[in-house]
């Protein structure tokens, strides 16, 4: 089962080639697309300069790896969420008006500080999904591999979101529930309803920081993930090893 998964994201690369690179990457698409023959002909390893079954399973298994870790690696560093515009976790919607209300009466810093505990508690959670991720890679059948290729652009971060979502939620949740109360956010939004609760005739809110920011953590992860794949897919010099070069950047 192996050997054959490699097939699909060999021909990621190999059919992804921008149109302009056509004339320059011919001899390359060539040799993908005989490793591909090769292997759903199923005649067993490619001969001659072509990657064998084992080094084309491992390259496969390797671009996927690099990819999700450097997400990961990422996200979980200070400011992986609060200085990414893309993917920056604002207050949960609940907490707008609250907002509002304390900014009118010079209040707005703690609702800050709030929302700058939020983005900390995502940062601390995140590498808890390295491990979900490489055992995902890990576990990938034949078939999942056929509709990685056959599927859009970021099939395989769909890939990922199906098989990984409820394991990562419940790995991360009691990381995000403890970072919450860690980085001072539990104690940051009890202030901030104390402020908000002590203005006249406001009406009552409530937030779930747990849920919101957990879901927007896995929110950025796997925008990240899609963005990798896509440069995977679409630069075939992403490539960072030598078993990645001679498999997925073979002239």
């Amino acid at each position: 089962m192996k050997k054959h998964a490699a097939i699909v994201f060999l021909a990621l690369i190999v059919f992804a080639c921008p149109p302009s690179q056509a004339r320059a990457e011919s001899s390359w698409l060539e040799k993908g697309a005989g490793v591909l023959n090769t292997l759903n002909a199923g005649s067993g390893a490619p001969t001659g300069a072509h990657p064998s079954n084992a080094e084309i399973g491992d390259a496969f298994k390797k671009a996927l790896s690099i990819g999700t870790q450097n997400v990961v690696g990422k996200l979980g560093a200070t400011d992986g969420f609060n200085a990414d515009p893309a993917i920056h976790i604002p207050l949960p919607g609940e907490l707008q008006t609250v907002k509002k209300m304390l900014a009118t009466v010079g209040m707005s810093q703690s609702v800050d500080d709030l929302e700058l505990k939020l983005n900390r508690a995502a940062e601390a959670a995140t590498p808890k999904a390295k491990a979900l991720f490489l055992q995902a890679i890990k576990e990938m059948s034949f078939g999942d591999v056929k509709k990685i290729y056959a599927g859009p652009e970021d099939s395989a971060t769909r890939y990922f979101q199906g098989k990984m979502t409820p394991a990562l939620q419940k790995e991360m949740l009691p990381i995000v529930e403890k970072s919450l109360s860690q980085v001072g956010a539990i104690q940051a939004y009890d202030t901030v309803m104390g402020q908000y609760k002590a203005l006249p005739f406001v009406p009552d809110v409530k937030a779930n920081l747990t849920g919101h920011v957990l879901q927007k953590a896995m929110d950025g992860i796997f925008f990240y993930i899609a963005k990798e794949e896509a440069g995977i897919r679409n630069d075939p010099a992403k490539q960072t090893t030598a078993l990645l070069k001679k498999v997925f950047g073979a002239k």
